[in-house]
This record gives structure tokens, C-alpha cells and sequence, in this order.
């Protein structure tokens, strides 16, 4: 199973800083972030605030660099996105609103600057969008109090979006974790958190094989897994036999690709063009093959994939995702 790289440690044990990091944190513990009373500094925000109809929940000192800030809760109908943040993704509210439906729980508070006509959000748009469809009256934020913060704030959300070898080693270990916690839950109760069957089939695989061009084959196996009705502790087993079926398909079109590349077809498109090639789904009408079948099906056509069938304007007209 992958674990978490080390990060090199100094004499006395603590992380290495890394390369350009400058900061230096404050000496604060934990009993010191807390303000006792709204010091000086925040209490015209404060006012505002409950002028708003707000209602300020708490006052503290964040650690890194002690900046005073509030905790409060926010009228939703008086926050708005900042000008310059992202499109909100229909897609991304679904999930958020599916996910609060089903937790009953708001738990992750967004940033807030006070403006003339109200708040902002720099990095709450999802969250805010989600809560207005679910016509919630509040919404829990950290107020800060200086503008340029909406700015700044934009270099703390770099967190690249998963891609699917990341979000498939995320599900498989939160698998493993729920089936050694609650191994009698069935696997289909967990719908939500896995986010889609065939992630818990390539997280296996990926497990296997890091290097997995798992792109090629998630269209397909998106039309023929499914979440099992077993239990977790049960599920292991048939998931690992699932991922090995995956893996022994990909050992024949990585054979295919090589016979190709021999004959001098080189393109960045190689490996999907052999998956769309041997995936009889693209042919069929109505509902698709078990998963067994399908995966045994492009095994074989693999296997007896004939490179000297293949033209290079076959090839060039494919296009399709590149490797991973």
C-alpha cells in the first residue's frame, strides 16, 4: 500500500525548511490566539458586522502571524463572490449540496472581506452557491479585516485539482480505512464518499501500478462498474480480482502499443488509440456487458491486435487524451 513520502528532518527532529520558505512563525500557543474580549482593532468591523445583521462568534490571533480576526456568521444574502474568482462549476455546487444534504452539516467556513455594500468572498463560491440552493440564512465565516487580503488570498488556494491517479488512491485508502472501522457497512452505502465505482477499481490498480494509464480506460469502466452490494470487509477481495482483471488488459494493449511504436507509429495518443480501437462499447446499443466480459473481451482483442492492419492516418485521425 503507498504511504506518504518522509520529509527530511534536521538533529533535533523538526522538518527541514524548504527551499524559499522565509516565514517564521509567532511563538503563540493556543490558550494566547484567544481574545478574551473584541480587542480595539476589530470592533468596527465587529459593529458592522451585527449592523448587518451578522453576528460575530468569536475573536482570536491566527498562529502563523498573529493577525486579529473574527469568527462570525454571516446573513448569506449579504455575501457575495470577489469580481475575480472562478466560475462556479455547476457540477462542483452538485456535489456540494448532495454532500451537505446527506452530512446535514456546514463545516468548512469560507473568508469574508467587509465591502461598502456588504461581504466577499475570494474563495467561497462553491460553498456560498451551495448553501443559497439549499436556502440556508447563514453562512460561518473568518472575517478579515484588511481588503487586500481578498487579493492575497488567491495564492493560498493553489491546491491543484486531483487527477485521477490522485483521486483514486484517495478513494482506495479511505476504503481500506472504512472497511478495517465498519467492515460489515456495504460498499454501495458509500456512494458519496467514493464518488464513482470505477475510482475504487483503479485505486487498486493504481496501488499495483503507479504508472497506470488509467485516462485510457475510465470512459469504459465507468459504463460497466458498479458499487457492490457486499460489504467493505467483502469488497476487498472482489476489488483487488477487479483491479487485477484491469491490470492484465493493460498488460496486452501496453504488448499492442510496443508492436505499433516497432513499426514506427509514435504519437503521444498511442495507448487510447489502442483502447478505442479493441472497446466494442463504441458498437453496441442498449446496456453494456458485465464488467468481466467487457474487460475479457478487450484482453483478447489486444492480444490479437494485427500492427500491420494499423495506418498512420488511423492513428492521426484518433486524437484523444495523451498518457498520463
Amino acid at each position: 500500500m503507498a504511504t506518504a513520502k518522509k520529509r527530511p528532518v534536521t538533529k533535533s527532529g523538526k522538518p527541514r525548511s524548504r527551499k524559499g520558505v522565509k516565514l517564521k512563525p509567532t511563538d503563540l500557543t493556543p490558550s494566547q490566539l484567544r481574545f478574551e474580549a473584541i480587542p480595539p482593532e476589530l470592533k468596527e468591523l465587529a459593529r458592522l458586522i451585527e449592523a448587518d445583521g451578522g453576528a460575530v462568534l468569536a475573536a482570536y490571533r491566527e498562529p502563523l502571524g498573529g493577525h486579529a480576526l473574527l469568527f462570525a456568521a454571516l446573513p448569506v444574502d449579504k455575501v457575495e463572490p470577489t469580481v475575480f474568482q472562478r466560475d462556479v462549476s455547476d457540477a462542483h455546487v452538485l456535489k456540494l449540496t448532495r454532500a451537505m444534504d446527506k452530512t446535514r452539516r456546514y463545516l468548512d467556513p469560507i473568508i469574508a472581506i467587509r465591502e461598502e455594500e456588504g461581504f466577499r468572498t475570494p474563495n467561497g463560491g462553491h460553498r456560498l452557491t451551495a448553501l443559497k440552493e439549499l436556502g440556508a440564512k447563514s453562512i460561518l465565516a473568518l472575517v478579515v479585516p484588511e481588503r487586500e487580503v481578498a487579493y492575497q488570498i488567491l495564492a493560498l488556494n493553489i491546491e491543484k485539482a486531483h487527477n485521477l491517479r490522485e483521486k483514486a488512491l484517495e478513494v482506495v485508502r479511505m476504503y481500506r480505512d472504512l472497511a478495517r472501522l465498519d467492515p460489515g457497512r456495504k460498499e454501495s452505502e458509500f456512494a458519496l464518499e467514493f464518488e464513482e465505482p470505477s475510482l475504487v477499481t483503479l485505486g487498486f490498480a493504481y496501488e499495483q501500478k503507479g504508472r497506470l494509464s488509467g485516462g485510457a480506460y475510465a470512459p469504459a469502466l465507468k459504463k460497466v462498474d458498479g458499487y457492490l452490494e457486499s460489504t467493505l470487509g467483502d469488497g476487498l477481495a472482489e476489488r483487488e480480482r477487479r483491479a487485477g482483471k484491469l491490470l492484465e488488459l493493460d498488460e496486452a494493449v501496453g504488448a499492442a502499443v510496443e508492436k505499433l511504436k516497432e513499426r514506427g507509429l509514435t504519437s503521444p495518443y498511442l495507448r487510447s488509440f489502442v483502447v478505442a480501437r479493441i472497446n466494442p462499447l463504441r458498437f453496441m446499443k442498449g446496456a453494456p456487458p458485465p464488467f468481466d466480459q467487457l474487460l475479457e473481451t478487450m484482453t483478447k482483442r489486444a492480444r490479437g491486435m494485427d500492427p500491420a492492419r494499423i495506418k498512420s492516418e488511423d492513428l492521426a485521425r484518433s486524437g484523444g487524451a495523451p498518457e498520463e
